[in-house]
């Protein structure tokens, strides 16, 4: 069996398990905050819990959506794409 693509070739497996890890902590620290943003607004009667639903088919909010996430993503696979010394800051591949 051949493959039509190669992932991450070239990247070392500590910066592979960097980018998940790093992705977890992200996942986990967004779902915390989004369920804790959501249970105010339905406690405080702020917003329908239908409506709330209703966000995740509404183009508009989906497209400007896609652009934050777009850049959450360009962020988190710098860790494979970075150069140089492994154990210094993020540098130009950062910005």
């Amino acid at each position: 069996m051949t493959r039509d693509h190669t992932y991450l070739s070239g990247a070392s497996i500590d910066q592979v398990a960097a980018m998940v890890l790093e992705l977890g902590s992200q996942l986990h620290v967004e779902r915390q905050r989004r369920m804790a943003l959501e249970a105010l607004l339905v406690r405080q009667r702020m917003i329908d819990p239908a409506a709330l639903a209703s966000m995740a088919t509404d183009e508009t909010f989906l497209a400007e959506a896609r652009s934050v996430l777009d850049e959450s993503l360009r962020r988190l696979l710098r860790i494979i794409t970075e150069i140089g010394d492994a154990k210094g800051p993020l540098r130009a591949e950062a910005i």
